[in-house]
């Protein structure tokens, strides 16, 4: 028998969406807005879920417990308030859309749970617009 359990979060953040390779006018052409050189922001909110086997002595899938602390130390401390162009390592080559931000996410998650359970990234860049990655 097999069960998601999902956690939500939320974090603030800045970026840009730009190709450093590309002319201010290309990428002004294909971002439009986002390509602002002075940033912008958004309100993420991100769903984190976990699919796997019920254990049979806790009953859980997953502690929600331990998958608070995994997202608190691994997203919301590294995103949160911060620019992400500027100052999370990852996007220092990598356009900071909303996939690539929920790849990322999916990246500093999945080395921390259990093999044998599948996770789900879903992130929310505006109430109407997300993304949803499943490895």
């Amino acid at each position: 028998m097999s069960v998601k359990v999902s956690r939500r979060a939320h974090f603030n953040a800045a970026h840009r969406l730009y190709r450093k390779d590309w002319s201010f006018e290309k990428n002004d052409s294909i971002f439009g807005k986002c390509n602002n050189p002075n940033f912008h922001g958004h309100n993420y909110e991100l769903i984190v879920s976990v699919t796997g086997e019920i254990d049979e002595e806790t009953g859980f899938v997953i502690d929600v417990k331990i998958l608070k602390d995994i997202i608190k130390s691994e997203i919301e401390e590294a995103f949160d308030h911060k620019n992400l162009n500027l100052e999370v390592a990852e996007f220092k080559d990598l356009n900071p859309t909303a996939e690539n931000i929920a790849v990322v996410i999916y990246n500093k998650i999945k080395p921390k749970i259990s093999p044998s359970l599948q996770l789900e990234i879903t992130l929310y860049e505006t109430p109407r617009n997300f993304v949803t990655y499943s490895g």
